[in-house]
């Protein structure tokens, strides 16, 4: 496996050569938990997802570190909003990521670090840069500390940007900067903040910059140099700037690649909490299934803008659909097969920058493929490609037999009673075919159609499945 993925600091495709052999280390930022999860979030989630499973099948021991900013103005103000302490407006909202998460099917970051828990490295990480003449307490008595950007002769190299061109922090009043795009590293306490938002440290009380919480985390977890630092294109700057700035000066290497998503758009406009047009994951899961709304979002190529529609995403739901009709039908002919190999026309795809339209391209190849075997009735060859079918759905996180997706929608339960009653009924539907009573064998099939149910006929006996309202 060669991978080569689209460094944003270099601009250029360039090959994964890992710090360590046989072990990738990623961290890609995750959440300031203020509110609940849009699919617009998780959408960084799903692509770091099928990152990880690529990489892992690949047969490399994989890291991922995802952090969650816990302390912040806007958590601050809701929880005033709210009439609610802060801290328990956070832990409710990380519960819902961690639901987010799960119902689509991503597995959880190896280490998922809050920023409240952290407070020690990063102090000592203020202190480092103050000493090597990188950053300076605020002379206005706010006890907010800033990173100098004019000691820092590189700042602007990942997003291309000259410091003479940029706009001023808005992350502190300019009162006690030296500089205006000076930011912020540590935030002293406001009067009127609540005490328990706040840490003592030689400059005063206060609470951490948004940007330092990611270097001083991705340290401690990572090491001064790890393979892999990602996120939405929106954090390319100023957060992931900021970040490679502060890092580098305080000595360290830091990521050697950076890895941006596109983001999804909703009319025209990124889709964001400050925005105001947001699709919560727990609602959008409402209207398709989970399974559904992750192969839309992890149909298009991860560094493509997804123009979120109603029409896109049921189109992309019977597109899945399609491909879970094969596994199926395949299953029951062969028997049931384990994922085997994927294909060479898959792993180049993946290979070349996480291109997963190709290889879906690949995927169909493979389900036609598979279609005409059904009908020939070549079984063995039928069992080979249904394994590296389900081998490549694995990886995209889509494969209908995953365990995950075998009880998403209803409970395990309520699937059994279902399967119980369908199947009474179309056993006497079957005899009733037999004893050619047409009538009733049709009154069955228009009863369970009536309930949703479709009926397809088959050489191996009549199988049912589900049709949503939609």
């Amino acid at each position: 496996m060669t991978l080569h993925l689209y460094d944003t600091a270099t601009r250029s495709l360039t090959e994964l050569v890992p710090v360590t052999p046989g072990h990738v280390g990623i961290y890609h930022c995750g959440l300031t938990v203020q509110g609940p999860p849009h699919i617009g979030h998780i959408r960084k989630e799903v692509v770091f997802d099928v990152l990880r499973r690529w990489l892992v099948r690949a047969g490399y021991d994989v890291t991922i570190v995802a952090n969650v900013t816990d302390v912040d103005d806007k958590i601050l103000a809701k929880g005033e909003e709210q009439g609610r302490p802060w801290f328990a407006v956070a832990y409710e909202n990380e519960r819902r990521l961690h639901d987010a998460y799960a119902v689509l099917g991503c597995e959880p970051p190896t280490y998922e670090p809050r920023a409240t828990g952290h407070v020690p490295e990063m102090v000592e990480m203020i202190a480092d840069l103050i000493e090597r003449g990188h950053a300076y307490p605020a002379t206005d008595d706010s006890g907010d500390v800033y990173f100098d950007v004019r000691s820092w002769p590189a700042y602007g190299e990942l997003s291309n940007q000259r410091l003479d061109d940029m706009q001023a922090a808005e992350d502190a009043p300019p009162s006690g900067k030296r500089d205006p795009r000076d930011f912020a590293l540590w935030k002293g306490h406001k009067p009127g903040e609540p005490e328990t938002a706040s840490w003592p440290t030689p400059w005063g009380r206060g609470r951490p910059g948004w940007h330092l919480e990611c270097s001083a985390m991705a340290a401690k977890y990572l090491g001064h140099e790890f393979d892999i630092h990602g996120g939405g294109l929106d954090l390319r700057f100023p957060h992931h700037e900021n970040e490679l700035a502060q890092s580098r000066a305080a000595g360290q290497k830091f990521a050697r690649v950076w890895m941006h998503n596109a983001m999804l758009n909703l009319g025209g406009s990124k889709m964001a909490k400050s925005v105001g047009n947001t699709m919560m994951v727990s609602e959008v899961v409402k209207r398709v299934r989970a399974v559904e709304l992750r192969y839309y979002l992890v149909a298009a190529h991860y560094r493509s803008i997804i123009e979120y529609s109603e029409e896109a995403l049921l189109e992309a739901a019977t597109a899945y659909q399609r491909l879970e009709g094969f596994v199926q039908r395949a299953s029951e002919v062969t028997g049931g097969v384990e994922p085997g190999d994927v294909t060479a026309a898959f792993a180049t795809a993946m290979d070349d920058d996480l291109a997963v339209p190709a290889a879906l391209a690949a995927i169909q190849a493979s389900v036609a493929d598979g279609q005409k075997l059904l009908a020939d009735g070549d079984s063995a060859a039928l069992r080979e490609t249904l394994a590296s079918v389900r081998a490549m759905l694995d990886v995209l996180g889509v494969d209908p037999l995953s365990p995950q997706w075998a009880t998403s929608g209803t409970s395990a339960a309520y699937e059994q009673a279902l399967d119980v009653l369908v199947k009474a009924l179309l056993e006497q539907r079957t005899q009733a075919r037999s004893a050619k009573d047409w009538a009733t064998a049709d009154l069955v099939r228009d009863q369970l159609a009536a309930a949703g149910v479709e009926v397809e006929d088959t050489p191996q006996g009549p199988r049912w499945s589900v049709k949503e309202n939609r």
